[in-house]
């Protein structure tokens, strides 16, 4: 990717002008937050489980929150990205080996994101769904090729389609008249059973994404200065304005897919295996325009995050490997996977699902280094971490790795 096309004039003047060349980073990450694959683990979890996953999201969201500021003051303290850190730091096999989990992890996302957006043309033009992934691919590819006139403007129209999908989100609530007393009790009190597990980790997997990690890291370091601390530190301070600002947005988007389709769907006992039946389901329950506004924030969905996915696989591959291709290659190469399940008709909906349980399954990969690193002093310098903060990285290491062994236990028979 081209740093000099990142980088950004920082005016010198009032203190909104001086801050918003910093924001941006965190809101290409948030819309891997909202990606077709948590449209499809947020539906049902609430046309299935009603409020009572709701936690899941919260806790996912603080996950969330602190791997991401994690994964930037990384960039910020080693102008480097993690896949780069890990190439630096790591063996040869063990960086391969790391690559390829983390190769895995985009394949699965780029599968959920290029499937939104293909259902999301589907269900708006009633384009068959082979042809509507091909024009899906279409456009990211004239949204990417807009990185000529630097990637701020990339963001701005990434922050776009978010505004997009929250507004929408706005009015479904409206729509749904949810019952707020039940949203606030479940959004605490925590809720599992053997049922809900593998869409509570896919939840998981859709929330707390591997690729956002890597993504984060390599964005943020491409605002940095050489030789100017005080500036890279305001980077840094801003990273985290930035990241709790996109990823509450994002999080408030998830809890109301959530909302929606427990007031909508569970409250109505209706069974929603799909994409397709949420859409189709809307329109008797709340009417045609919210059916309409829900595909046009899938389909926004879909296409901003089939861009920042892309973005992302590609400083996988440079980190890693420290091999350079045109960013059009990376995304013919990822979205093959996609067009074969289509044109195999394969079940769409379960594709979304467990592309999120996959991303989940390698999350260890990911944030394991990631603490590696930041806890080291002649890495971070100033920026390691502080006790308490490593404490906290490894509750949540352990909590991912602990739901993912009950995961792999209940996949080969396992009941409790």
């Amino acid at each position: 990717m081209n740093s000099k096309a990142l980088a950004t004039a920082i005016p010198k003047k009032g203190k909104f002008r001086r801050a918003f060349p910093f924001l941006g980073p965190a809101f290409l990450v948030s819309v891997g937050y909202i990606d077709p694959g948590n449209w499809a683990t947020n539906i049902e979890g609430g046309a299935t489980f009603g409020y009572t996953l709701l936690w899941v999201l919260l806790l996912s969201n603080l996950m969330a929150i602190l791997l991401q500021i994690t994964a930037a003051k990384l960039g910020v303290a080693t102008g480097k990205s993690l896949a780069e850190n890990c190439r630096q730091h790591f063996s040869k096999p063990v960086a391969v080996f790391l690559w390829i989990t983390a190769e895995l992890a985009a394949m699965a996302t780029d599968l959920a994101e290029f499937l939104g957006a293909a259902l999301g043309i589907y269900i708006l033009l009633g384009i068959p769904l082979f042809p509507a992934a091909l024009i899906g691919a279409a456009v990211t590819f004239g949204i990417l090729l807009l990185h000529k006139y630097g990637y701020r403007f990339i963001e701005q129209i990434i922050l776009a389609f978010v505004l997009v999908v929250a507004s929408v989100y706005i009015m479904e609530l409206f729509y749904a008249k949810p019952d707020f007393a039940q949203v606030g009790y479940h959004m605490v009190v925590p809720q599992l059973s053997s049922a809900s597990i593998l869409v509570a980790i896919g939840m998981l997997g859709a929330t707390v994404m591997p690729h956002n990690i890597f993504l984060h890291s390599s964005v943020v370091k491409n605002r940095l200065k050489k030789d100017q601390p005080k500036h890279n530190h305001r980077v840094y301070k801003f990273a985290i304005v930035d990241s709790l600002l996109a990823l509450n947005i994002a999080w408030f988007i998830n809890s109301a897919m959530i909302i929606v389709a427990a007031a909508v769907f569970f409250k109505n006992g209706v069974s929603v295996k799909s994409i397709e039946d949420a859409y189709s389901t809307l329109t008797p329950l709340l009417g045609g325009f919210a059916s309409l506004a829900f595909a046009i924030a899938l389909l926004s969905a879909g296409l901003s995050s089939s861009v920042t996915g892309t973005m992302a696989g590609q400083y996988i591959l440079e980190g890693f490997l420290n091999v350079k291709l045109p960013i059009w290659v990376r995304r013919v190469v990822t979205m093959i996977p996609a067009l074969i399940i289509i044109g195999m008709g394969i079940d769409t909906w379960k594709a979304l699902v467990v592309s999120q349980v996959v991303l989940s399954m390698q999350l260890p990969f990911t944030i394991i280094p990631l603490i590696m690193f930041t806890r080291n002093k002649k890495i971070m310098g100033k920026y390691a971490n502080r006790p308490l903060t490593n404490v906290l990285l490894c509750i949540v290491a352990t909590l991912i790795i602990f739901l993912n062994a009950l995961l792999i236990y209940q996949t080969f028979g396992g009941n409790f």
